[in-house]
């Protein structure tokens, strides 16, 4: 399995994870956004400006259809602890440590909130971001349409017990999970379908570490 770009801190595979999956050793942390089959890769940003021109990320179908349950949760369960945001979309198993991210959003069609499925062991959490429209917060530049701020990530980062040093994303879009991962100095792997993204990632990995 040779990977599509590796550093001291980051490996990414441009692949299906299905493919890589028996390769993939254990984790201390699986932390994801998987495919939720809601279309939102089908331009849908394009319609949502109110203010300003919105970004188009072109059409694509990887979200036509959600992740299997029976596959993600194999994916899951490659780690000590899991973070998986879209959770209320699968048939997780209960728990008391949901994260939920509210974006401020106001009057659009976005949700107001995301939540993030865990096994940490711990109380809901939340944290409040804006990331839609002139007013979002920071300059952080966004490729991908479910793109997560990188201070969301660190957030569920520094919330797992445990101090995770090693962590997987199978769904790695344009790789927030291991930018956010390299500047908390821990060690991440990537697996995304579509080299597009797969390149993206590469060029935020080669970037300074930033700031959170």
């Amino acid at each position: 399995m040779k990977p599509y770009y590796q550093d001291n801190s980051c490996t990414i595979y441009h692949g299906d994870c299905r493919e890589i999956l028996p390769e993939l050793p254990k984790v201390d942390l699986v932390l994801t956004d998987p495919p939720y089959g809601i279309s939102e890769a089908k331009g849908k940003n394009k319609s949502r400006g109110l203010l300003a021109v919105s970004v188009d990320y072109g059409v694509s179908n990887w979200d036509d259809k959600p992740i299997k349950w029976e596959l993600l949760w194999e994916l899951l369960s490659i780690g000590k602890n899991a973070c998986c945001f879209g959770g209320n979309y699968y048939p997780v198993p209960p728990s008391p440590s949901w994260l939920v991210w509210d974006k401020i959003n106001g009057s659009t069609d976005f949700a107001d909130c995301e939540l993030a499925w865990t096994n940490y062991g711990t109380a809901v959490r939340q944290k409040r971001h804006q990331w839609y429209g002139m007013l979002r917060k920071g300059k952080e530049k966004r490729w991908h349409p479910t793109q997560k701020p990188l201070e969301i990530i660190a957030w569920c980062i520094s919330l797992c017990p445990n101090d995770p040093q090693t962590i997987l994303d199978p769904f790695m879009g344009s790789g927030t999970t291991l930018r956010a991962a390299k500047d908390l100095g821990r060690k991440a792997v990537g697996i995304e379908i579509e080299e597009k993204y797969c390149e993206i990632a590469v060029q935020r990995l080669q970037q300074e570490v930033l700031s959170l």
